[in-house]
């Protein structure tokens, strides 16, 4: 068991404890809110203790038989040959005919988009570290697909609509039929190009794959950060809840959200959203915000709602008249978005496509294939809070120019024109295409606005 699930069963341990010690106290209320959380860290323990068991399945049942080394060797060969084939691809070394076999049973069944299959093992660890702290996968519910496009279908509201009375020895009423929600996805390709000199390629595989396991995450985990808070955005569209206090607060979660929604509620924020709710305090002028019990980093809204902190750059705050509004995300997001991974990475190299010749570098253009859609609209909140200016909200703290990303028009050319445009609106500038323009045409368009905000 690793540090990480061993921490989550110390968690556990402790939540149950607190639990009991609130009930023989008669605090049945807060005792029912402890065992919600408890729920939700035995559901967290169970889903990470699952991957690590399918990891560790094969290598136990081989080292049953005797044959771990194999596997441990297998999973050298299969990650030098990877190696090998990323420096093949660009003139820098040779495959061998072992490699090209560990290759060619790699890109069996995957999808047609040429280039090179990562194998599964760095896929995982990219996975692994793609879940950091700041991630805000692991908030929304995540399901992996095997096809490009599908459907599924649920029924909203399910648990509030009862069974009807029925009397001895009479005939069941028909139940009303339920209103049920297609929920259709279709899997886009996703990618970027990183580009790298070719003293790296000439390095051992290790440093290699490790490299590149290491800003693939990065580059993934901003791409999952992005879709997510664009979704909300979208489904939160002018029906923004503004806040001025705790008052406001607590109506949210007391009577705008619904209480099976509430129970496993937690809180988003950037850096400016959350230092507004960590100078808070109630009437005993203690602060609202507290560190929760069972993680001592991680701090609780009312001692009830995990908070999660992101960057100013990750969620930024919008102008406003008189100042900038901070947002503030409630509810449920793994109830409110679910995104659906094909779980497939392939890449593709040249040193000689646009001025990689001139340069003495090589590119790796990086594909996935995911989509994001939302399931259940009601169980998010988009809280915002007015923070007021001296200069009237010309310059705000958490979008001030040299603040924001420049973007390299080849992370511009690799997103689809609809990301393109929402990326565009996040930041403010005032696009003049739409998606019926030519994606040549909105990349164009995005660069001249973020030319002009930087002359700004």
């Amino acid at each position: 068991m690793n540090e990480e699930l061993k921490k989550l069963l110390d968690s556990i341990k402790a939540k149950k404890q607190e639990v009991k010690d609130l009930c023989k106290a008669g605090k049945i209320e807060d005792a029912a809110n402890a065992k919600e959380e408890l729920k939700n860290l035995q559901a967290q323990f169970d889903l990470l203790y699952d991957l690590e068991q399918e990891a560790l399945d094969d290598v136990r049942q081989q080292a049953e038989k005797g044959t771990a080394k194999k596997i441990v060797d297998q999973t050298k060969k299969v990650a030098n040959a990877f190696a090998n084939a990323v420096k093949a691809m660009v003139g820098a070394g040779e495959l061998t005919e072992s490699d090209k076999e560990i290759l060619n049973s790699m890109n069996e069944g995957s999808d047609k988009d040429g280039g090179l299959t990562v194998p599964q093992d760095i896929k995982t660890k990219i996975r692994e570290l793609r879940r950091s702290e700041d991630a805000l996968e692991l908030l929304v519910n995540v399901e992996r697909v095997s096809t490009l496009s599908g459907s599924r279908v649920i029924e909203p509201h399910a648990d509030q609509t009862p069974f009807d009375n029925v009397d001895e020895a009479a005939e069941f009423p028909e139940a009303s039929t339920p209103e049920f929600a297609l929920i259709k996805y279709k899997v886009k390709k996703k990618g970027g190009i990183l580009k790298i000199t070719q003293e790296l390629l000439s390095d051992t595989a290790e440093n290699i794959i490790g490299y590149l396991k290491k800003w693939i995450a990065k580059k993934a985990k901003a791409t999952r950060n992005f879709l997510i808070i664009a979704k909300v955005r979208e489904i939160t569209k002018d029906a923004e809840v503004p806040v001025m206090g705790l008052d406001d607060l607590k109506r949210i979660f007391n009577i705008l959200l619904d209480p099976a929604i509430a129970l496993s509620a937690s809180v988003v924020t950037n850096q400016d959203g959350y230092n507004w709710l960590d100078t808070l305090k109630d009437k005993d002028g203690k602060y609202i915000i507290q560190p929760d019990p069972t993680k001592p980093m991680s701090m609780m809204l009312f001692g009830k709602y995990p908070i999660k902190k992101v960057s100013n750059k990750t969620l930024p705050s919008t102008k406003a008249e008189g100042g900038y509004k901070v947002p503030i995300i409630c509810g449920d997001l793994k109830e409110a978005i679910t995104i659906f991974d094909r779980e497939t990475l392939t890449i593709d190299i040249s040193n000689v496509a646009g001025k990689l010749w001139e340069t003495d570098q090589t590119g790796i253009k990086v594909r996935e294939r995911l989509d994001i859609q939302s399931v259940d609209e009601e169980a998010v909140i988009m809280a915002e809070h007015l923070i007021e200016t001296s200069d009237g909200g010309t310059v705000t703290a958490s979008i001030k120019p040299e603040e924001k990303k420049i973007y390299a028009q080849t992370e511009i050319e690799a997103m689809t024109k609809a990301d393109i445009l929402a990326l565009g609106t996040q930041l403010g500038y005032t696009m003049t295409m739409a998606e019926t323009n030519t994606k040549e045409q909105i990349v164009a368009d995005f660069m001249a606005q973020q030319a002009q905000a930087q002359e700004e």
